[in-house]
């Protein structure tokens, strides 16, 4: 936990590495998912550090100094070497304009941590001119770090002399063990090798899409030609329905026939209903004409029954030759766009043939 003195001063979100202390070449990543990273000010023993916290644990705490380097190795990815914690910090960021953000305030960071030692300093000599030799035999640094005792080491009083110096043979120590330039370099390698992943997986995905797209086009090769098929026999069909034009066009003519026929035997019907009460004077008239009355009524039943059957064919036969015409349409709009997604394809796999 930091003091409750320190202040951020500036904050962004980052994915953490470490430099594997073992093989100082590979990044071991600190979290799953991205921290937030700030600079903290304590302005009581002004120091400066960048602090990241991971749950309950300290991912980064790294107290800034004049002789610290942030380097950038990429577009979206710095790192710089802490000396005192014997590690080298990785930041990648979600973009260049957080990457060159964080690195400006490094920067000015380090500039105001400068400052602040030689003012330090200035102040140190003139209160005691003679602790500069003797400070780091006698006196323990009076300013104790808040993270534990684990950390008394950060803030020791040593002399500027003695801590620069110390610091440039540890960065020499690590330079020379080439950490930083083949972080870099490891950084650039992971990158490539993640691009090359993700062709190799990117092609393996094109060659089933053409497999796929192979078997599809058969299908539909073999579906087009048994619509065409079909088309062909609905046509031949619709042909030989508009030779049944004539049996219509006859029936019709019957209808009419029999309409005019039947109107004329209901008409004739009437006219013997309203003569019979003067005619029949003779019970044998009256039976002749009752007799004659029922065969009229009989055979205008025929005629009714007739004409209902008559009506019943030919709506049947209207019923289905606009079936037939609407399955002929159906049929031909699927063979549209079966060849529609026919050209589709083709086009498709002369675009990937051409890739």
């Amino acid at each position: 936990h930091f003091s409750c003195r320190e202040q951020p001063i500036f904050s962004t979100r980052a994915h953490v590495f470490q430099i594997d202390p073992a093989t100082k070449r590979n990044w071991i990543p600190a979290s799953k998912h991205a921290l937030t990273v700030s600079y903290f000010y304590d302005a009581t023993r002004n120091v400066y550090r960048i602090i990241s916290v991971g749950g309950t644990k300290a991912i980064i705490n790294s107290t800034i100094t004049p002789n610290m380097t942030f380097t950038k190795t990429s577009q979206k990815f710095g790192q710089w070497a802490d000396s005192r914690a014997n590690t080298v910090y990785g930041l990648g960021f979600a973009s260049e304009q957080h990457l060159s953000q964080f690195a400006e305030k490094f920067q000015e960071v380090k500039e105001a941590a400068r400052l602040a030692r030689e003012k330090s300093q200035d102040k140190t000599e003139l209160t005691n001119p003679a602790l500069n030799i003797t400070s780091h035999q006698v006196l323990p640094s009076p300013i104790i770090s808040s993270n534990g005792p684990g950390e008394d080491k950060l803030f020791r009083s040593q002399s500027a002399d003695v801590e620069i110096t110390t610091e440039k043979e540890r960065l020499k120590k690590m330079l020379s063990e080439g950490s930083v330039s083949e972080v870099q370099w490891e950084a650039e390698f992971f990158s490539l090798q993640d691009n090359n992943n993700k062709l190799v997986a990117a092609l393996h995905e094109a060659n089933a899409n053409v497999d796929q797209w192979k078997k599809q086009l058969a299908a539909y090769q073999e579906e087009t030609e048994t619509l065409r098929q079909r088309v062909a026999e609905l046509e031949s069909q619709g042909a030989h329905d508009s030779s049944s034009e004539n049996n219509k066009e006859e029936l019709s003519q019957t209808l009419e026939e029999l309409e005019l026929l039947i109107k004329a035997k209901d008409e004739e019907i009437q006219m013997l209903k309203s003569q019979k009460c003067g005619r029949w004077e003779a019970e044998g008239e009256r039976e002749e004409t009752l007799q004659k009355l029922q065969e009229l009524e009989a055979r205008n039943a025929e005629l009714e029954r007739r004409l209902h059957l008559a009506e019943q064919t030919l709506a049947e036969t209207l019923a289905e030759r606009e079936k037939i015409q609407n399955e002929v349409t159906k049929v031909a709009e699927i063979m549209d766009v079966k060849i529609f997604e026919l050209s589709e394809i083709r086009q498709g796999l002369a675009k990937l043939v051409e890739s």
